[in-house]
């Protein structure tokens, strides 16, 4: 495996912890959202709040998690961390591929409240099961995030065997 030069790697890293840290405020901002519309007694203030969730869901979030899988790899791929050495690089991106993949299927009910406010004002109780779930999945997914930071920063111990053998095998003899 060729790692990459010193430039390429601190260009990569910071591709990839923009994406990163902009996907979790992105997600931030979309479970502000929720909440508003959930609890926002004003039907204006309802309306717009799922109307801005649907454009912040397409246009923000979905390409940041897209960046962030691909800025992702690219790093792991490219420096001594490798992809399949270390246990911690393996979950993140198990985690970045599961939620990338919540989020597309998520994408639906998103347009789906999107589109009932755009064709009539909710009423209180309409919708609701939707509505406390677009704020429960956003809950969960800066969670989700967060644990993936924490692999980013810990790097807990624990090298796979495959990371194992290529570290017994670059050892001096």
């Amino acid at each position: 495996m060729t790692t990459m030069t010193p430039r390429t790697r601190k260009i990569a890293l910071t591709a990839h912890v923009t994406s990163s840290v902009g996907w979790i405020g992105a997600v931030a901002v979309f479970l502000v959202l929720a909440v508003t519309g959930s609890t926002s007694q004003d039907p204006q203030t309802v309306r717009a709040a799922y109307l801005s969730m649907e454009l912040t869901a397409r246009l923000v979030i979905v390409p940041l998690a897209l960046a962030c899988l691909l800025t992702g790899l690219i790093q792991s791929l490219g420096t001594v961390w490798g992809l399949f050495r270390h246990y911690w690089v393996l979950v993140k991106l198990l985690i970045g591929v599961l939620a990338t993949a919540l989020l597309l299927v998520h994408m639906r009910p998103i347009g789906h409240m999107a589109d009932a406010v755009r064709q009539a004002t909710l009423t209180d109780g309409e919708l609701g099961g939707l509505r406390l779930q677009l704020a429960a999945d956003a809950g969960a997914a800066l969670l989700v995030l967060f644990v993936a930071v924490a692999l980013s920063v810990f790097k807990p111990r624990g090298a796979t065997r495959y990371g194992q053998r290529r570290m017994r095998a670059a050892a001096p003899r």
